[in-house]
């Protein structure tokens, strides 16, 4: 049996559990139907409150690949619906709208891109929100189904006497809404934004947020300059993805020793090191100060963080959002494939709070859904951010390296700059207005710079061209941070390792 005779009694088991009687999309693997019993869970807590069985049927066939399910009946609906009260031709006008939705072109797209709990989630949302506002009616129970696959390993037998274990108004009525909406929902289906799931398989997005990720994404997908942002992204990450974070050690099969590291094990220990007292040699070898003779050589690259700030400002509207948050994902994935760490922040008149990229992922939703409405105030937003480097210096060994994202009137006093660019690298992408040049009085403590003109923001080929010149070079000045002159005699990071402060060239407009 695979509810228990105590759950099945219980009506926050059986009211859920008992809708699947209804359903007409049959998962292979109970495991299938445990993903559902969360998408119910968090669409609840989104505030779309639809039958355990719909939420199972549509979510399956937007999730799951062919070959892990199939169209039909677990029960005989039509006989549940009219022994509860029903119109039986519910039943048949609903597996209609099943099928029709199986066979959609949107449908088959989304279950090749193996969707995370999250998007399906967000897609269901989009999907059912509608509907469920106009149901009127109120359930009888609420959910309460643990989430345990095995209630769901072979309950086909069970979901006659679970259906008739709770009152079943309210999913009579939800069937009926669902129903009357068939054109409304087969629309939204065929409309769904599926470039921009296919941007977070490619980048990844930050499950680790739950139901705030779920928001986010709700917003990114309702915002129509979100879709720009995609198709340029999708345009350019190709390239970026090629990236791949360079071999860390070299081995050499000759006799004798490469040289020294500041790991290894006790017997290959520089032996002048037990000539410091015990108490020293704890302490340097708790610090990663002891030297041991090592038969690998490998660099030992100075931690870096990546601090991608992105204008979020009433000056950034149109076309050069779309090139400043589409290079800001592009350059924050090239430096997650290299290995390095970035965290992502909008400002406009003040500096909003930091996003880390976690487990390799971006929080693409963040980037896409956020909107600045707080008018522009640099010199503000500028000193926050350096009484945040000098925080951060004092707590973080890693170097702070800054890419910043912005339009070509960004007024910032060369002393508040200063104290930045003391504190950590800084290069910059300029979008240009229709007229005037580049005239602000930091450039020269910049890093580097590129200026993108307004007639490239306006054509997509030059737009891209240009989104892939300042790619490669951002690869080269990593390259050249990674190889820089070599280490002091104890393998301390000489001032050599950063990065060389140069003027823009004439490659950089």
């Amino acid at each position: 049996m695979a509810v228990p005779k105590e759950l099945a009694q219980d009506p926050s088991v059986a009211g859920p559990l008992g809708t699947l009687a209804l359903s007409v999309v049959r998962p292979h693997s109970s495991t299938l139907g445990l993903r559902a019993l969360r998408w119910h869970r968090d669409l609840e807590r989104l505030g779309v409150v639809m039958p355990l069985g719909i939420v199972h049927d549509l979510g399956l066939l937007l999730a799951s690949p062919n070959e892990q399910l199939e169209v039909g009946p677990r029960a005989d609906g039509k006989n549940l619906l009219g022994r509860a009260g029903g119109d039986p031709d519910l039943f048949d006008a609903y597996q209609q709208i099943v099928a029709e939705v199986a066979e959609s072109e949107a449908a088959q797209r989304s279950r090749s891109l193996r969707l995370s709990d999250d998007m399906v989630v967000v897609l269901l949302a989009r999907l059912l929100g509608s509907v469920a506002e106009r149901c009127a009616a109120t359930s009888a129970y609420v959910n309460g189904v643990p989430l345990d696959a095995s209630l769901l390993e072979g309950i086909e037998p069970q979901l006659p006497a679970l259906f008739a274990g709770a009152r079943r108004n309210y999913d009579l009525a939800a069937l009926s809404e669902l129903v009357s909406a068939r054109l409304y929902v087969l629309t939204l289906v065929d409309a769904l934004d599926l470039d921009t799931l296919q941007l977070f398989g490619m980048v990844g997005g930050n499950a680790a947020q739950g139901a705030l990720a779920q928001v986010d994404l709700l917003g990114a997908l309702g915002a129509p300059e979100a879709n720009d942002i995609v198709d340029f992204s999708l345009e350019i990450l190709p390239s970026v993805l090629e990236t791949k974070t360079r071999p860390g050690a070299s081995s050499y099969s000759a006799f004798g020793y490469a040289g020294l590291a500041r790991k290894g094990s006790v017997d290959s220990l520089v032996l002048t090191e037990l000539a410091w007292d015990e108490v020293e040699l704890m302490r340097r070898m708790s610090d990663d100060e002891v030297l041991y003779y090592a038969r690998e050589q490998a660099r030992d690259e100075a931690r870096r963080i990546h601090h991608v700030l992105i204008d979020a400002s009433a000056s950034m509207r149109g076309e050069r959002t779309t090139f400043a948050r589409g290079m800001a994902i592009a350059v924050a994935k090239k430096l997650l494939l290299s290995g390095e760490d970035v965290v992502v922040r909008f400002f406009d008149s003040r500096l909003y709070e930091p996003h880390a990229a976690r487990g390799g992922q971006l929080p693409i939703a963040y980037l896409l859904s956020f909107r600045g409405e707080h008018g522009r105030n640099p010199t503000r937003v500028f000193s926050d951010f350096a009484r945040t480097l000098d925080l951060s210096v004092a707590r973080d060994p890693r170097e702070p390296v800054v890419h910043l994202f912005t339009h070509a009137a960004l007024y910032i006093p060369r002393d508040v700059m200063a104290v930045v660019t003391r504190r950590a690298r800084v290069s910059a992408v300029f979008m240009m207005p229709s007229g005037g040049g580049l005239t602000l009085d930091y450039i020269d403590l910049l890093d580097a710079h590129w200026v993108v003109s307004h007639d490239a923001l306006g054509s997509h080929t030059k737009r891209a061209a240009e989104a892939r010149r300042i790619l490669v070079d951002v690869g080269k000045k990593r390259e050249e941070v990674t190889t820089e002159a070599p280490r002091g005699a104890h393998g301390s990071a000489p001032d050599s390792t950063r990065w060389h402060s140069a003027p823009a060239s004439g490659g950089r407009r």
